[in-house]
């Protein structure tokens, strides 16, 4: 096998379109107002690569770990490991050198941020051999994910006045991006959906619309509320005018997986669709705009 060939297996295998979702990290320095502030946005940017290898090192153990049913998906059958691009040996070696990359670079940043680097990471293992497996607990150890991101990027700098709100928000825009998720993978598979993934004979698509209402619209309140109670924003309240493009985002991701049964990788959509990208760029805009130009 061609080095050239092996190395994009394993570049593939480690998923660098899930690195986006790593973004989540500059939270603590855009909304406590340190962007400006260079050893921080440094500091930053260094944890964000850390968790963006912790990330794959756990894609590539849960790989391993599913090879046999992922060759029965329509889809992750193509995967690297499942199709035999990347011998199983070899995915072993990666992952001895990524778990060495990782905890030498993360704690050489922060004792803190290397002990919740290391929560995610056993997070994310009792995830792949177990907890994946139980019902309405496997979207929520996701959403558990993200907020971990967000607290290892509030473990990276020196954080004055970080809202709580983001957390909450944080959580519940992952369960919607999760349960939308399940959804997506339910109407795709269709009655093969158990055998691919067996969780998914504890959903049902009647039942995660239930769930996609509730928590959209629990988002769209909590946002709303951070928006003018948090105590670091702008005392004439002109946060609220980000919120128009927070729901647009909410409703184009509702609308994507309703109407367009898309949802099966949000990623996917992030890189996709236009409208969303779109909403997503005008909001970053609106944020930035409000707490460093006004």
């Amino acid at each position: 096998m061609k080095m050239k060939h092996l190395l994009f297996n394993i570049l593939k295998t480690m998923r660098p379109k899930q690195w986006a979702k790593n973004v989540v990290l500059f939270a603590a320095l855009i909304f406590d107002r340190q962007l400006t502030h260079l050893p921080s946005v440094w500091h930053t940017f260094l944890g964000f690569l850390v968790f963006c290898l912790i990330s794959s090192l756990v894609y590539i153990i849960n790989d391993l770990v599913d090879v046999e049913t992922d060759r029965q998906h329509p889809e992750k059958k193509n995967r690297p490991i499942a199709s035999g691009q990347l011998p199983v040996t070899v995915a072993y070696g990666v992952v001895a050198i990524l778990l060495f990359l990782c905890s030498t670079g993360a704690y050489l940043l922060s004792a803190n941020f290397a002990m919740v680097g290391l929560a995610y990471f056993i997070l994310n293992l009792a995830y792949t051999f177990w907890l994946k497996h139980i019902v309405l607990l496997d979207i929520l150890i996701i959403a558990a994910g993200f907020v971990l991101r967000v607290a290892a990027g509030v473990m990276l700098i020196h954080v004055e006045r970080f809202s709580p709100w983001l957390y909450v928000v944080t959580t519940l825009l992952a369960l919607y991006l999760g349960f939308g998720k399940r959804r997506a993978e339910l109407a795709l598979l269709a009655d093969t959906a158990q055998s691919h993934r067996k969780v998914l004979a504890g959903y049902s698509i009647p039942l995660l619309d239930q769930l996609i209402t509730v928590v959209s619209s629990t988002t769209i309140v909590a946002y709303s509320l951070y928006t003018f109670s948090a105590p670091n924003l702008p005392d004439n309240h002109s946060m609220m005018l980000t919120i128009p493009f927070a729901l647009y985002g909410i409703f184009r991701y509702m609308y994507l997986i309703h109407v367009k049964n898309h949802g099966g990788a949000p990623e996917d959509m992030l890189f996709k669709d236009h409208p969303l990208q779109l909403a997503i760029v005008l909001w970053g805009l609106a944020v930035i705009t409000i707490f460093y130009l006004f």
